[in-house]
């Protein structure tokens, strides 16, 4: 089976990549010319130190080792001219200097093997010269006189060994100044090559930096002014036009999540056009809803104004020539007669009781002068007036202490605390005292009032129905009544922005309470918690 090799397209490289290869391909070069730089500077470091601590002594000192052969040779002709030992001193002078010269010159030549053959040529030419003309002729002198030194001196040969040991001298100079020519050469050599390293590191720095430069304007510079203008013109408005990133790897990523994120606003600002549409729509429909609800309120306030005159008019002449049937004919009709008028009289009554209420429903809210701040300890002080509950009840029947200050209409609050307290009054047991206690706390924003007795109590499974308009838990003839009471107090209170409800966590008794905004001003009038809708015929139904 044949595998097939991938090989990685400069083209998908990230920026990353491509710029940790520049980087890495001009550390190399850097590092290949600072090494041989290195090298160079070692190279010429050992050049000049053949020429400053090394060549320079030699050439110094073969100076000196040929002034030292001569002045050994003059030494020993004033001798033997003489006889004088005193002018043998610079024969032993020269001597001693010629060994010095020659202990500091044979380490220096320890790695120039052919210069320290020469040294020991020119060395055992000197030593040849001595051994065989100066230390005879010393010795001849010392011995025989003058004359014989001289004569040894000047013998054949005597004249060529010491000019053949100063050749070897000068020899070994030439070597020592062709040595140090070569170092010189060397360091001149090795200082244009770091010249030459210096350049060609500059130029990789200076071609490397144009490169990155390229790159960076080729990958990022252009491709992101790019794609900012691209963004720019979606920005605009142009919604459905297609991001398009060129460049490195991560600006081709960049610039298909932005297109992503273009689409799915796309996708967005469709679905909120279609939603504006549907809620444009649903406006339009509202409209023709409120329309015709406000049509309908004005066939309710028409219904209102005829319940309030219309009807209530026939039902009070019924009324009354049922009731003066009653007292004229009391008794002189059949009892059968006598039951038939008492059933019209009460009909006639409960149908105006009944009519009254619904007046009284309808009107809540939509006559209003404003909220002002209402103490509720004077509502409940004129509650218990108007339902005489101490003459009738007892003065510890109905209590109520540290009632607050609220936000509303006096009027409706009166008839809220009306209507429970008289509920609480109408449902209580005969067996034992009324007790009826309103307390007020306070929780968090609002205050809960309750209307808490000791009567019958309320069952969990009605504390929602007697708030139904119309609902009754029991026959009319056990208590009286219309089932209006408890429908009106909750619009009371939600007309007040409050809600009202059955604590069925009692076990004896039944407690209603209702909660009211907690007012922020003090004595100030504000608008209604809720909205009212104007009576037309507000002057027929007040």
């Amino acid at each position: 089976m044949i595998k097939r090799v991938q090989f990685t397209h400069p083209r998908t490289w990230s920026l990353r990549a491509r710029v940790t290869a520049l980087a890495t391909a001009t550390a190399a070069l850097l590092a290949v010319l600072a090494v041989s730089a290195a090298l160079l500077a070692t190279a010429n470091l050992d050049q000049l130190d053949v020429v400053l601590n090394k060549t320079g002594v030699l050439r110094l000192s073969g100076e000196q080792l040929g002034m030292a052969l001569v002045d050994q040779e003059t030494g020993v002709r004033g001798y033997a001219l003489t006889g004088d030992s005193a002018d043998l001193g610079p024969y032993r002078t020269g001597r001693e200097a010629e060994e010095r010269l020659y202990e500091t010159m044979i380490p220096l030549l320890a790695d120039e093997p052919e210069i320290r053959a020469q040294l020991e040529r020119a060395r055992a030419a000197a030593t040849t010269w001595r051994a065989t003309v100066a230390e005879p002729a010393v010795t001849a002198t010392r011995d025989q006189g003058p004359e014989a030194g001289q004569q040894l001196l000047n013998q054949v040969g005597g004249r060529e060994r010491f000019d053949q040991a100063r050749e070897q001298i000068a020899t070994l100079q030439q070597e020592i100044v062709t040595l140090r020519n070569a170092a010189v050469a060397g360091v001149q050599s090795g200082s244009e090559n770091l010249v030459v390293l210096l350049i060609a590191a500059g130029l990789v720095v200076l071609v490397m930096g144009a490169s990155l430069a390229v790159l960076i304007n080729r990958m990022v510079s252009r491709p992101v002014s790019d794609l900012a203008e691209q963004i720019r013109h979606v920005a605009d408005g142009a919604y459905d036009t297609e991001i398009v990133a060129t460049g490195s790897p991560e600006l081709e990523r960049l610039g298909r999540d932005v297109d992503a994120m273009r689409r799915q606003i796309a996708a967005d600002l469709s679905e909120v056009r279609e939603a504006r549409q549907a809620v444009e729509a649903i406006n339009q429909q509202l409209q023709l809803q409120a329309s015709e609800l406000t049509r309908s309120n004005r066939d309710l306030e028409q219904f209102a104004y005829v319940a309030s005159h219309d009807l209530q008019e026939p039902l009070r002449k019924v009324a009354s020539f049922c009731q003066l049937l009653q007292r004229r004919y009391a008794g002189q009709l059949d009892e059968r007669a006598d039951q038939y008028i008492l059933f019209a009289v009460d009909g006639a009554q409960r149908m105006q009781r009944l009519i009254n209420d619904l007046l009284a429903f309808s009107r809540i809210g939509r006559n209003t002068s404003g909220f002002q701040q209402v103490s509720l300890d004077t509502v409940m002080r004129d509650v218990a007036e108007q339902l005489n509950i101490e003459e009738k009840y007892g003065a510890d029947a109905v209590t109520w202490h540290d009632l607050p200050t609220v936000a509303g209409e006096q009027a409706l609050l009166e008839t809220l605390l009306a209507n429970l307290v008289g509920n609480s009054l109408k449902f209580r047991r005969t067996d034992v005292p009324v007790r009826i206690e309103v307390s007020a706390v306070r929780a968090d924003d609002s205050w809960d009032i309750t209307v808490s007795d000791n009567g019958i109590g309320i069952e969990a499974e009605f504390a929602e129905k007697i708030f139904i308009i119309f609902q009754r838990l029991h026959a009319k003839d056990a208590y009286p009544g219309t089932g209006m009471g408890l429908a009106i107090a909750k619009k009371i209170v939600e007309y007040h922005d409050g809600r009202i409800w059955v604590d069925d966590s009692r076990a004896e008794g039944a407690a209603i309470t209702f909660s009211l905004p907690i007012s922020e001003n003090s004595g100030t009038a504000t608008l209604p918690a809720v909205p009212t809708q104007q009576n037309q015929h507000e002057e027929l139904t007040a």
